[in-house]
């Protein structure tokens, strides 16, 4: 009853404030929170868990944990971007594109966790390349970067891999990373060795046992 309000008037302050949809049918304890945005979903889980904890439920308490949690987890979103860089030792990445990749961690693509995944195609990528003496730098760089599209792929229309060559290119990165980025899937003809270094590292990645599920 108090998630509700009266008249509704706390679940439209909540929808309102998180952009998620509040479901509450005949299952006892439980509340639904749908949204297509990971992200949003996970502000809204975290924010209605602390309002159930407070007790304290109305409209300007809505708005106030609503903001407070949207800062704490753009933190959250800014040390899992940085801890990618440092699992990868890729240095020198510009803050912006530390929080788009930051932001993977709440993607998944058939069950594997967007972040996880990038951070493995680096590495992978930087290990194949440093075995064929192609440029490690670039390998690693474009492996971490090949799906940051799916950051913003809810937002913006178009193929992931070309949003991830747009983001790369607006953040000054070198064509041949965005060269590699772009070729990770069939459409854009791969050109250098590390094109190709960064299409096998997705290809295991993606397909290493237990790594990838049906997904509902």
């Amino acid at each position: 009853g108090r998630i509700i309000g009266k008249e509704g008037r706390n679940i439209q302050a909540f929808e309102r404030a998180t952009g998620v949809d509040v479901i509450i049918d005949e299952t006892p304890d439980v509340i639904t929170l749908s949204s297509f945005d990971p992200l949003r979903r996970h502000i809204a889980a975290i924010a209605m868990q602390k309002l159930i904890k407070d007790g304290r439920i109305h409209p300007a308490r809505i708005e106030e944990v609503v903001k407070k949690t949207q800062e704490e987890v753009q933190t959250e979103i800014r040390k899992a971007g940085e801890e990618a860089a440092i699992r990868t030792k890729i240095s020198g990445l510009p803050p912006e594109i530390i929080k788009i990749l930051g932001s993977l961690k709440f993607r998944t693509s058939y069950g594997q966790n967007q972040l996880n995944h990038s951070i493995e195609v680096a590495n992978i990528a930087g290990m194949l390349a440093e075995e064929l003496n192609a440029d490690v730098r670039i390998a690693k760089t474009a492996g971490l970067l090949h799906d940051i599209g799916k950051a913003v792929d809810h937002d913006v229309p178009g193929p992931h891999h070309h949003l991830s060559a747009e983001i790369a290119r607006k953040y000054g990165f070198e064509e041949r990373i965005i060269q590699a980025i772009l070729s990770h899937h069939d459409d854009v003809p791969a050109q250098n060795i590390e094109d190709f270094i960064v299409k096998a590292a997705d290809s295991i990645s993606g397909s290493r046992p237990g790594s990838r599920r049906e997904s509902l």
